[in-house]
């Protein structure tokens, strides 16, 4: 086993760790079947694009597992990547805590329905990652890079994030909690605070750029944004 495939499988291993203890922990108990589900979804869906990127595109891969706030090189960033991982240990917590509680329970159908938005998330963030080499978990410019217009670019500038909104809505859903929703007002604004700052960067760094984005006129969503 590669070095590129130890680092990968060493960290898919300590994020299901500690997504099972944000879940189990606030929850007080493992009789909690939305999480064992969740995280079926969720891992498996990772997994699975970890697996394509290591045969298809372990560049990607290696960019992709530079993540977080530490590995940012802008202090505007870091400081986003602060609140947007602030954000998501929220949309796990708050429905743990909500299971707890029982403040605002799901029926087990709009589980199933959040479990599916997941997974289209998923989906999407795949599409997105085999369309573009170049979509690093951090904000950067590499060598050679280029601007890409085809594919999901062709539709929206920021498809990743596009992307991840099911994601994200469908995570307190699947996890049984309406009041988990609340906890998308963290993130969200960290996510628009990073996308405009992202898209200033590449007007600023990224050649074709500014034309690109006169071209593709919605940022995050089709007709709205």
């Amino acid at each position: 086993m590669n070095n590129l495939y130890f680092r990968a499988l060493r960290s898919s291993i300590f994020g299901f760790i500690v997504m099972a203890a944000l879940l189990f922990v606030p929850a007080g108990t493992l009789d909690y079947w939305q999480a064992y589900v969740f995280m079926a979804v969720f891992v498996g869906a990772s997994a699975a694009i970890t697996v394509y990127l290591a045969k298809q595109d372990p560049q990607l891969l290696e960019r992709r597992m530079k993540v977080g706030p530490t590995a940012e090189k802008e202090t505007t960033q870091k400081i986003i990547m602060v609140f947007a991982l602030l954000g998501f240990i929220a949309l796990l917590v708050v429905p743990a805590f909500d299971r707890r509680f029982m403040w605002s329970p799901v029926s087990p159908y709009v589980s199933v329905i959040g479990d599916l938005l997941v997974a289209l998330g998923f989906l999407l963030v795949y599409f997105v990652i085999r369309e573009n080499s170049y979509a690093a978990s951090t904000i950067q410019v590499a060598e050679g890079q280029t601007v890409i217009s085809t594919g999901p670019y062709a539709v929206v500038r920021h498809p990743m994030y596009a992307g991840v909104l099911p994601l994200l809505i469908g995570t307190p859903l699947a996890l049984g909690s309406w009041l988990g929703l609340f906890a998308l007002i963290l993130f969200m604004p960290a996510l628009i605070w990073r996308l405009l700052d992202e898209e200033r960067f590449l007007h600023k760094n990224l050649p074709g750029y500014t034309e690109y984005t006169q071209k593709v006129r919605y940022r995050l969503v089709p007709f709205v944004w």
